[in-house]
């Protein structure tokens, strides 16, 4: 019988290319200030690492290993629980996250019933601090998109409207939307402009036609926290001329 292997020659140390070879680099790879590196990085999530296009938290731990090193440290900084006992309250998480490389990357995230879920609510402080994680994750891949645990089906423009005709009513006795805008109002117009990057005092101008050097109404408002949803949803898109985020725009 002819043996299959006769002709065969075995690889040993002696007649096999032992030495180091090219380490293999995604020649498609962009750099990470060109205008394409936020798709290039959205295309290395699998799917079930998206939800309605937005990366997980569990995701953006892989990614960012994959593209930017191992991950040292990850872990909450400061901690914010409720301190209404009477309901759910809210919580607040900054957390950071250390690479090998020795880059630092931190970022803060809350929790109340305006923005979260009512099945999640009740865990307000663990929801926190995924978003907390997430939201510090994405700033070191660089990503124009907010996470999928930081999302909520709720209207929170009418949430944060609500409440500042409530508090309006409970303090005066009737609400004048055109009155300066509220400190919520201010304050949650803030946090979505840093989410998205967007120049606050760019915004109200070019999309709103209203400066901010003047008075903003609540009506004002009102309009700019819809908008600003809007983008963060994705039913419109952020103009060009409005990015760049700066916190000293009112």
């Amino acid at each position: 019988m002819t043996d299959l292997f006769e002709n065969v020659e075995l690889e040993t140390p002696s007649n096999t290319d032992t030495s180091v070879k090219d380490v293999i680099v995604d020649e498609n790879q962009p750099s990470i200030t060109s205008p394409e590196w936020n798709d290039y990085v959205l295309g290395l999530f699998a799917d079930n690492e998206l939800f309605d296009g937005r990366p997980t938290c569990a995701g953006l731990r892989r990614v960012s290993e994959l593209v930017l090193g191992q991950i040292v440290s990850s872990r909450p900084t400061q901690v914010f629980p409720p301190s209404d006992g009477n309901g759910v309250g809210r919580s607040t998480v900054i957390w950071e996250v250390v690479f090998g490389d020795g880059s630092v990357f931190s970022d803060v995230a809350d929790s109340w019933e305006g923005n979260t879920d009512d099945m999640f609510c009740v865990f307000n402080t663990a929801t926190a601090a995924t978003r907390a994680e997430g939201r510090a994750l994405r700033k070191a891949l660089r990503l124009r998109t907010v996470a999928a645990e930081e999302m909520t089906k709720k209207d929170t423009a009418s949430i944060v409207r609500s409440i500042s005709q409530t508090s309006k009513v409970a303090t005066e006795g009737e609400y004048d939307d055109s009155d300066r805008m509220t400190d919520a109002q201010a304050n949650f117009v803030d946090s979505k402009c840093r989410q998205l990057d967007i120049n606050g005092a760019e915004f109200f101008q070019n999309v709103l036609n209203t400066s901010v050097k003047r008075k903003v109404t609540k009506r004002q408002a009102s309009l700019a926290i819809e908008k600003l949803n809007d983008y963060q949803r994705g039913i419109v898109s952020v103009p060009d001329d409005i990015t760049g985020y700066s916190e000293d725009w009112r």
